[in-house]
């Protein structure tokens, strides 16, 4: 028989008595061990389900950190990172972050990290209590180890069932991963504000220096601003991320990691923003075509995952000293008495324009063996206006296209000593009136050598000799050479007038030092992993436009442009060596080119109004352009790489002596002979016969002129623009 015993009090003691268990006792009791056998089952159901859901993760994410991709010069020099592509962050490893940052983010989140297994019990019951008492969510509990999970996998659900599943994934990252290494990912992987992630963009962002150089002040106000970095962020709210950084410091003297008196001295310490003006993401015209241009090369989800290492062509030093130059010299003119419109930050408003009314320019120099762009300015502001002038803005080339036309005149056998008319010309135009272009001086010099009329820029000769090669030649020449398609068919277009951009034209000029050959413009020369695996190598990519000794010759007329023509102010301005270019003015000067090149390198600058009007009285081109041309080519040739030699014939040269008025080698019926050396290609096959009615000269009829003496004809030859 079941018994139970029991006390029974009576007559001041206590008397044992055995009793019969009831069956209602017995119903309970067996309720409890149900109950307890229910609860112990769901308890391991429960354990199994959150260790079968966090087996899920990968944990491989905790060390694939999307990075930002980063743009590199020629020679690895970081010039910018590109926005949109990954996260704005910058991996290193632990032992390059300051223990003082370590100590300071230990203190304020996690004081027995190197302790606990992922999940800190004590600090749960710590934060369990605080909340009661408070009534609220006053404190949480999350380690480090946590608040990795939670920033890896994307975990922001408030539930529960989130904490539970953060703390089973804590508990295999703890397993997986040593400390370091969870305290590695942890720095690297979590948010700062203001667009930065990890301690590095961090510290350089805010402090403008490494992880590993942070003062004790400094990393304590990082640590401090994590758990809220909008809010505390000391580019927002400067008195808040002090005090941020004073409860840190506190804490790092209640865990023994400093003392009172560094205490005292860090909060003293003074506080070295990065100033304003330098906090917004590094960007200029050059870096914007290269993130055009990646959304070409680039499918989304390389776009996406971003860390990518893209090698430009950009020469930094010259690509800093383009875009000073361009600066230094427009506001020069603009500083000029009497300069008729608004200055540069006259017109500026909040919101970036795409077009300015303050004086513009663009400024393109070129790898003339690659065709690599060594440095690209599309205006004088970014931030003003992201309009690239260099690769957008299509404007009047003037007379930087004659050299083009006289390249052309020369392959079909005009020499640069044959004479050519400089006398007035007329002839119909394309609205059925009569054209009839005159020179920029005013003048007209009558008969001259072939070669002046480039060296001088003579409007009217430069038409002669463009009928001598053909306006279907000179317009196939034009379009091999990427010019443009709707160029007039017409002789005004040996002129230049039509339009194309600065970068065009700049690449259009290589065809001389390259010998005839046009080299691709290009700026991203290959596109790397972070793990060096090249996904991306561009390509030299060039054709042949005129033969090899045409091209020498014409660079040859080119370097005397610059000595004893319309570029000869270079030489004033202290340019030295070979130099080769052309000067460029459109009409009303609405339009200021300097093109040019060394042997190694070929730079092109315009200057102008966005809207086109006349910049200024007289503002030709060789006073607008050609001094940010000499500026930047000086620092070149200050390079080793880039120091200019004089370009070499294609072939052997040869005297020869040839006749003025039809271009063929001289005989006894010549009447006017003169020495040249000439590319032994180019030497004329035939003799002159003396008879010169289809000669170069006879475009037209050279009005008659009165008898001059020598002191006449020489001071005629060098006259004019």
């Amino acid at each position: 028989m079941n018994k139970a015993i029991k006390l029974v009090r009576g007559a001041g003691t206590w008397v044992v008595e055995t009793a019969r268990r009831s069956p209602l006792f017995r119903g309970f009791l067996i309720f409890l061990l149900v109950m307890a056998g229910l609860s112990v089952a769901a308890g391991v159901g429960v354990y199994f389900y959150y260790v079968n859901r966090a087996s899920q993760y990968d944990l491989s994410e905790l060390k694939a950190m999307r990075e930002r991709t980063e743009i590199l010069d020629r020679d690895g020099n970081r010039l910018g990172s590109v926005w949109g592509h990954g996260e704005n962050r910058q991996v290193i490893p632990l032992e390059n972050v300051s223990p003082n940052f370590i100590h300071a983010l230990l203190s304020r989140e996690d004081s027995r990290f190197y302790d606990h297994q992922g999940v800190d019990p004590i600090a749960v019951i710590r934060a369990a209590v605080k909340n009661i008492r408070a009534g609220e969510i006053a404190e949480g509990a999350s380690t480090l180890t946590m608040q990795l999970a939670r920033n890896t996998f994307g975990m922001r659900e408030q539930s529960f069932d989130r904490k539970l599943l953060e703390a089973f994934i804590s508990a295999r990252i703890e397993r997986e991963f040593t400390k370091d290494e969870i305290l590695e990912s942890y720095v690297n992987r979590i948010y700062f504000g203001s667009g930065m992630y990890g301690i590095e963009r961090a510290s350089q962002g805010f402090f403008m220096k490494p992880a590993s150089e942070l003062t004790l002040s400094e990393a304590a106000m990082l640590a401090g601003i994590i758990r809220a970095p909008s809010r505390f962020s000391p580019f927002r709210d400067v008195e808040a991320a002090v005090g941020q950084r004073n409860d840190t410091l506190a804490r790092m003297v209640h865990e023994r990691y400093i003392t009172k008196e560094e205490e005292a001295a860090a909060r003293e310490e003074p506080l070295w923003l990065r100033p304003p003006d330098q906090r917004l993401a590094p960007a200029d015209y050059a870096l914007q075509s290269v993130h055009d241009e990646l959304e070409v090369y680039l499918d989304q989800e390389w776009i996406d995952r971003g860390g990518l290492r893209v090698f430009t062509t950009l020469d930094s030093h010259l690509q800093k000293k383009a875009t000073e130059a361009l600066e230094a010299h427009l506001a020069e003119v603009e500083s000029q008495p009497g300069f008729p419109h608004p200055k540069k930050g006259a017109d500026q408003v909040e919101e970036r324009l795409q077009y300015t009314q303050y004086l513009q320019g663009a400024v393109v120099s070129i790898d003339n063996q690659t065709g690599g762009i060594l440095a690209m300015v599309g205006g004088r502001d970014f931030g003003d206006s992201p309009y690239n002038r260099a690769t957008q803005a299509r404007r009047q080339v003037g007379s930087t296209f004659k050299p083009f036309v006289y390249a052309a005149a020369f392959a079909n056998g005009l020499m640069p000593g044959t004479l050519v008319s400089d006398d007035p010309i007329s002839m119909p135009g394309g609205d059925g009136k009569t054209w009839s272009p005159g020179n920029s001086d005013g003048k007209f010099l009558g008969l001259q050598p072939a070669g002046i009329g480039l060296v001088r820029s003579r409007n009217t000769m430069s038409i002669r000799v463009g009928m001598t090669a053909g306006v279907e030649n000179v317009l196939a020449y034009a379009r091999a050479l990427n010019l443009g398609e709707n160029i007039p068919e017409s002789p005004v277009s040996f002129i230049g007038a039509f339009e194309t951009t600065p970068l065009t034209l700049t690449s259009a000029f290589t065809v001389f030092p390259n010998l005839g050959e046009r080299k691709r413009p290009y700026l991203i020369d290959r596109i790397e992993t972070a793990e060096g695996e090249v996904i991306y190598q561009s390509k030299v990519l060039s054709h042949r436009v005129f033969p090899p000794s045409v091209a020498w010759l014409t660079a040859d007329v080119l370097g005397e442009v610059m000595n004893r023509g319309t570029g000869a102010s270079a030489r004033t301005l202290g340019m030295e060596g070979p130099i080769y270019g052309k000067t460029g003015t459109t009409d009303d000067y609405k339009d200021a080119w300097f093109v040019g090149f060394t042997d190694k390198i070929t730079t092109g600058v315009w200057v102008g109004l966005d809207r086109p009007q006349t910049i200024m009285s007289r503002g030709y081109g060789s006073t607008l352009a050609l001094p940010v041309w000499v500026d930047l080519m000086q620092t070149a040739g200050a390079e080793e790489r880039f120091q200019a030699q004089a370009l070499q014939s294609p072939v052997e040269l040869v005297n020869v002596s040839l006749c003025r008025e039809c271009s063929l080698r001289a005989s006894r019926y010549t009447r006017q002979a003169y020495a040249i050396s000439l590319p032994q290609d180019l030497v004329p096959q035939g003799v002159c016969q003396g008879n010169h009615r289809d000669s170069f000269t006879q475009q037209e009829e050279p009005k008659r002129r009165p008898a001059e003496g020598l002191f006449g004809k020489l001071r005629r030859f060098f006259g004019g623009r």
